[in-house]
């Protein structure tokens, strides 16, 4: 708790990274979006996230899609919903990203 009340407010500019992000924006829309180029936005993202904006895109998309599956939307349209090709294209996303298959780290079988 006291390391927690010694830091400051969040930078801005990475709270605008994850908000573009989140939104869908490419990492270059959001550098452009940011006036940075993208090198600058990745120095800037790695220490913060402890990766490049192009994965933290990933795990906020992927985020989007465990919500949109827990509240019983089936996968296809899930994954559609948040911008996947299809299906498979989000399974391959979940395993790459968490090592597990999507409906076991759902809690299925």
């Amino acid at each position: 708790m006291r390391r927690a009340a010694d830091t400051g407010p969040p930078d801005p500019f990475l709270a605008e990274v994850v908000r573009s992000l989140d939104a869908g924006r490419s990492v270059a829309g959001t550098a452009a979006a940011l006036g940075v180029n993208t090198r600058l936005l990745h120095r800037r993202a790695l220490p913060a996230f402890g990766y490049g904006p192009k994965t933290l895109a990933r795990v906020l998309r992927l985020q989007r899609a465990l919500a949109l599956a827990r509240e019983g939307l089936p996968y296809a349209d899930t994954a559609a919903r948040v911008g996947f090709a299809d299906q498979a294209h989000l399974a391959r996303d979940v395993r790459e990203l968490t090592g597990r298959s999507l409906t076991g780290l759902l809690g299925g079988s």
